[in-house]
C-alpha cells in the first residue's frame, strides 16, 4: 500500500517519470497510482515516462514479449515507454525469480544477448514498448548490440549505479558518443543493508562536500548530490517512500553548481559500488 500512495504524491508533486520492475513486486500499484491520477484529470497517460524491465530469468526470445505482456497486464497499461533488459545475465527459465541449485548457488542459462534485444525490438515494433534499452551493461556488452549485424535499434538508455563516489566517467563518455542516456540508479547512495549492499563504503549523504555545498544554497546533500548527476547530463532515479523527501527530491531545479563545485564533487569518485550485483 504504501507504493500506491507514494506514486500518487511523487505524480502530485510533478514527477513523470517512474522507475518500476516486475521483480519490484509491486507493478500493480503503480498501475493502479497512474490509472486514479489520470481519472482525476491531474494527468494523461502520455504524460508518465514509465520503464519496465526484463528479468533474468527471462532472457530466451520466445519469452520476451509474454513477459512484456504480463507485466502490461499487471499494470493496466497498454505500454511501457521504456523496456529495458534489467541486467546482461541470464538465470535458468521457470517460476523461480532466483532458480537455485542444491548448494544454494544461482543457476544460470546460456543465451545470446543479441538474440534477445531482437525479441525486445520486435515489441518496439509492435507498439508494446515505446523505446528500448538496457541496465548494468557495460562497455563490450554495449558494443555487441550496436555492431550486431541488422540492428533495427539501438539501446536509447543504460541505467547503472552512478553517484558521486561512483562517477562512471568512462561509460558516462561512451554512451555519450552513441547517444545512450545513461540512467543513474542509487543517485544518493543505497540503503545500509549487507545482504547486498558494500557496507565498506560511507553512506554519501554523509559526506562533508556535499553537505558544505548545500549549506550554501540552503539544500540538503541529497539534493546537492541530485543535482551534481543532472548537470552531468545524467536521468536520476531516487527512490523514497517519504513524502517530505520525495518532494525534497524534486526540489533541485532552483539552484545550479559552480563549475568549481562540479569538480569538487567530482573529485569524490571512489570508484566503488554500493550495489555489488553479487549473483
Amino acid at each position: 500500500g504504501s507504493c500506491l500512495e507514494s506514486v500518487k504524491i511523487a505524480i502530485d508533486t510533478g514527477y513523470r517519470h517512474i522507475d518500476g520492475a516486475f521483480v519490484y513486486y509491486n507493478e500493480h500499484e503503480v498501475g493502479q497510482a497512474i490509472r486514479e491520477k489520470i481519472a482525476e484529470g491531474r494527468i494523461k497517460r502520455e504524460d508518465i515516462f514509465y520503464c519496465g524491465k526484463l528479468w533474468n530469468t527471462c532472457h530466451p526470445p520466445e519469452l520476451v514479449r509474454p513477459t512484456l505482456e504480463k507485466t502490461l497486464k499487471i499494470l493496466q497499461l497498454d505500454y511501457v515507454d521504456l523496456y529495458i533488459i534489467e541486467l546482461p545475465m541470464a538465470f535458468k527459465p521457470g517460476d523461480a525469480i532466483y532458480p537455485k541449485d542444491e548448494n544454494g548457488k544461482i543457476i544460470y542459462h546460456e543465451t545470446d544477448l543479441c538474440a534477445t534485444w531482437e525479441a525486445m525490438e520486435a515489441c518496439k515494433d509492435a507498439g508494446l514498448a515505446k523505446s528500448i534499452g538496457v541496465s548494468n551493461f557495460n562497455r563490450r556488452q554495449l558494443e555487441m548490440i550496436l555492431n550486431k549485424p541488422g540492428l533495427k535499434y539501438k539501446p536509447v538508455s543504460n541505467q547503472v549505479e552512478c553517484h558521486p563516489y561512483f562517477t562512471q566517467p568512462k561509460l558516462l563518455e561512451f554512451c555519450r558518443q552513441h547517444d545512450i542516456v545513461i540512467v543513474g540508479y542509487s543517485p544518493l547512495g543505497t540503503s545500509r543493508d549487507e545482504t547486498w549492499v558494500n557496507v565498506s563504503s560511507p553512506p554519501l549523504l554523509k559526506d562533508p562536500v556535499l553537505n558544505a555545498i548545500g549549506k550554501k544554497y540552503n539544500k540538503t546533500a541529497a539534493q546537492v548530490a541530485l543535482r551534481f548527476s543532472i548537470q552531468r547530463g545524467i536521468v536520476v532515479i531516487p527512490k523514497s517512500f517519504n513524502p517530505q523527501r520525495i518532494r525534497e527530491n524534486f526540489q533541485i531545479f532552483d539552484f545550479s553548481l559552480t563549475e568549481k563545485e562540479m569538480k569538487e564533487i567530482e573529485a569524490l569518485n571512489k570508484n566503488v559500488r554500493y550495489v555489488e550485483l553479487l549473483m
